[in-house]
């Protein structure tokens, strides 16, 4: 009895000692990673200006939340190197690939008159580099679906303007593609995502009226962190940005010229603005450069109405111009450098004089939005 106990003691010390054995290991992971203590949350004020909070912590349960985006992103064509995986004799292993630079361009042609064009074949139009002639190596002219952010001005002086502007951003959407995915934004000094990508009308319009029309304007910031969230939808390539405001920015911590860069990205956003003028607080020449610079180095168009009445026909016109566009696509010749990339694009067609053709006007190889 007592060679029994002896062992059957032993035994149970073997087995005490092995599960400290085991748990050390664990144990030093643990503390390599640190305590909750030992690693504080972000002190407020710090958070990513490019975000995009909803108005409330918890949204409500009537947001439709965006699809799930597929395994495999549809931007896949960023210039610089990349790793990836490859199949039969190389597969479990990764081999050094560098991806080809793809410029994607959507394009829109006036005539003299400042008439739509949208019935030129490829052979109408001429792509330029740096200066340099480009091959289109791909050409549409069919309506495709958009993402689509609606940023609109939140602050104080809107509060007359909003259920006029509401309307005219209503009728926009309803003339666009049914298939095309929008998202609201109502800003002023903090922009608020009132209503994530969808096609929901009735969730669109419901996100319009999200207003609280008091605070500054933060109009550089909105711009920045809607185009950020535009790039992070990977169903829909073709993007857009609708900003409506009445005032200049007066607080955001990106300038102008950093917003004007951000948007410049390859395959960034087209960005429409609408200046509100009309009353005693019409926008400033300053406010209405900004708009114009932002507009048109993206290919959009700025508008400035002298009446909120006005607003209505140009939303309309908005979205018959992304309607209207072509997409070109080519891939650059030659060294390309880290600096700006200018791009302009030529049309030709019978029966008209001169033929303008609005497109971005350059871009930044490899700037990602962050």
């Amino acid at each position: 009895m007592l060679f029994g106990k002896t062992h059957f003691l032993r035994f149970h010390l073997r087995i005490v000692a092995l599960a400290v054995l085991t748990a050390l290991p664990l144990s030093a992971f643990a503390q390599s990673q640190g305590s909750p203590q030992d690693n504080p949350a972000a002190p407020p004020g710090s958070e990513n200006p490019m975000s995009l909070p909803p108005r409330t912590s918890q949204p409500p349960a009537s947001v439709r939340q965006a699809p799930a985006p597929p395994t495999q992103s549809s931007q896949g064509n960023e210039s610089g190197p990349a790793i990836s995986p490859v199949p039969s004799e190389e597969q479990g292993r990764f081999v050094f690939r560098k991806q080809v630079q793809e410029v994607v361009l959507h394009a829109t042609v006036v005539d003299e008159t400042g008439k739509l064009v949208s019935s030129l074949d490829q052979s109408a139009f001429l792509v330029y580099q740096n200066g340099q002639p480009e091959t289109i190596t791909s050409f549409r002219r069919e309506d495709v679906p958009v993402a689509i952010g609606i940023v609109i001005d939140n602050s104080g002086s809107m509060r007359d303007k909003r259920t006029e502007v509401n309307d005219a951003v209503m009728n926009l959407i309803r003339a666009s593609n049914p298939q095309d995915e929008v998202f609201v934004v109502n800003f002023g000094q903090t922009p608020y995502l009132d209503q994530d990508f969808t096609s929901d009308v009735h969730l669109l319009q419901a996100a319009l009226h999200q207003t609280s029309s008091r605070g500054s304007t933060a109009l550089y910031d909105a711009v920045v962190a809607s185009a950020v969230h535009l790039r992070n939808n990977p169903r829909l390539d073709k993007k857009v940005l609708l900003v409506i405001t009445d005032g200049q920015d007066n607080m955001s911590r990106e300038t102008l010229q950093d917003a004007m860069r951000k948007l410049q990205s390859n395959k960034g956003a087209t960005l429409y603005a609408i200046g509100l003028t009309d009353g005693a607080e019409g926008m400033s020449r300053s406010g209405r450069e900004a708009l114009q610079d932002l507009a048109t180095s993206t290919g959009g168009a700025a508008y400035f109405p002298q009446r909120l009445e006005d607003v209505n026909a140009i939303t309309r016109a908005v979205a018959h111009d992304i309607r209207s566009q072509y997409t070109l696509t080519y891939n650059p010749g030659g060294a390309i450098g880290t600096g700006y990339q200018t791009i302009r694009v030529e049309a030709r067609g019978t029966g008209h004089s001169r033929l303008t053709v609005r497109t971005r006007t350059g871009y930044y190889p490899g700037e990602t939005l962050r």
